[in-house]
């Protein structure tokens, strides 16, 4: 009787564990895909920006910049150049 007792409960004991072991992985793996989703949106982001300051500085218009507080406008080179 008592044998099938503690039986009973070390098997509880073990389902609590894989259950919560589970449960763990499970949140883990989730917020893996959250952070791995974020870098990558950080990613694009810093991509669409460098994009957007080519094509607005190959129209040969100075292009400002804003970094805290300090401002700097971008010009292209090719703008730069004098014509033979």
């Amino acid at each position: 009787m008592i044998k099938k007792f503690f039986t009973l409960i070390l098997l509880i004991l073990l389902a609590i564990s894989l259950t919560y072991i589970a449960v763990d992985k499970y949140q883990e793996s989730k917020q893996q895909q959250l952070l791995t989703a974020y870098q990558q949106g950080i990613q694009l982001g810093y991509e669409q920006a460098i994009i957007q300051l080519v094509q607005q500085a190959s129209t040969c218009q100075p292009v400002p910049i804003y970094i805290q507080n300090q401002s700097i406008s971008l010009v292209a080179v090719a703008c730069l150049k004098q014509p033979d």
